[in-house]
């Protein structure tokens, strides 16, 4: 079988789920990880694999087929995003929502420059959730749509709060609003704002010697990530991260409140996932846009795309012959 070879860009909680996915895919090898970090100090579990410094990217261009970004959406992505794309087939997780347009903008000018594929926003949300809003909604086009998140670590939030100045360390919890769940689930389509819908929970330990108010407030005002939530900000001690906020799982729903026929039936087409890590998750998702990009690299396709651009066919190892028998 022919292996799809593998690069790592990062090796955080995403880069780490990445490679332990690849190991799971018989189709795929890990080639290298790239990391801004002394390549000596950076252990990986792959034998055979590279471990280089991001300055090396360029030396390995003719033995990867494509790079797994796995940098954070506040300041890695929008910057390594495009650079990346210009030179390599390249997949990553850019969740910050309102800036989904101006960033697939951007990867998609690099990438068709440079003759690459580029999909963006690829795990759960956006990704998977972002796929079924656009099935339910094509479904039922009279209706509403909620997404809930939670109760759960987001790893782009967590990063937006740590790199807040005076931040040593922290976590951000996103909690749904159990009664907006529960209005939705009755059919009776509420309108509800954001800050109806969650909460947002951040444990974070600060520097010795920082204003706690600063960051307090820095953190609540955040466009994109906590200005328009209720959001508590409670200080922990390193060791209480590790002891009670060590693991990080997640999870939420997809639901659609829609109607249908002259009677207006009422129906709720409902998604979702409860996931105990979710970076293992989100990496297992990028795997296998990996092997879609890597299939419109070979039919010689550029450009950026995104989940909905990508058939679901191109997604699995199994040929088309093996779907239509075995899941269709």
């Amino acid at each position: 079988m022919e292996k799809i070879r593998i690069g790592i860009v990062g090796y955080g909680n995403i880069g780490r789920g990445v490679e332990l996915a690849i190991a799971r895919n018989e189709d795929m090898e890990l080639k290298a990880v790239f990391t801004r970090r002394d390549p000596s100090s950076v252990k990986i579990h792959t034998e055979g694999a590279a471990v280089r410094h991001m300055d090396d990217m360029a030396s390995m261009k003719e033995e990867i087929d494509v790079m797994v970004l796995c940098g954070g959406s506040a300041t890695d992505l929008p910057v390594m995003g495009p650079e990346i794309a210009a030179s390599f087939h390249t997949i990553d997780s850019f969740d910050t929502h309102a800036r989904i347009p101006e960033y697939f903008a951007n990867v998609d000018k690099a990438a068709k420059e440079g003759g690459k594929i580029g999909i963006i926003s690829v795990g759960w949300d956006p990704g998977m959730f972002s796929l079924n809003r656009l099935y339910a909604e094509a479904i039922l086009p009279q209706g509403s749509t909620y997404t809930f998140w939670g109760k759960g670590v987001s790893q782009g939030h967590s990063d937006a709060i740590r790199r807040v100045e005076g931040v040593k360390n922290g976590i951000q919890y996103t909690v749904p609003v159990e009664e907006a769940v529960e209005r939705v689930r009755s059919k009776s389509r509420p309108d509800l704002t954001t800050r109806e819908k969650h909460l947002r929970e951040c444990y974070v330990v600060p520097e010795e010697g920082a204003d706690r108010k600063a960051i307090e407030k820095a953190i609540k005002t955040m466009p994109n990530y906590f200005d328009a939530y209720d959001t508590t900000v409670t200080f922990i001690t390193e060791e209480e991260l590790k002891e009670q906020h060590g693991k990080m799982p997640h999870g939420g729903f997809v639901i659609r409140s829609g109607e249908t026929g002259e009677q207006e039936n009422q129906h709720i087409i409902e998604y979702s996932l409860k996931l105990d890590s979710n970076p293992e998750f989100t990496a297992s998702v990028l795997i296998c846009y990996a092997r879609a990009a890597y299939r419109l690299a070979k039919a010689g396709q550029s450009g950026a795309r995104t989940v909905f651009d990508i058939a679901p066919g191109l997604l699995s190892m199994k040929t088309p012959e093996e779907l239509r028998a075995e899941l269709l």
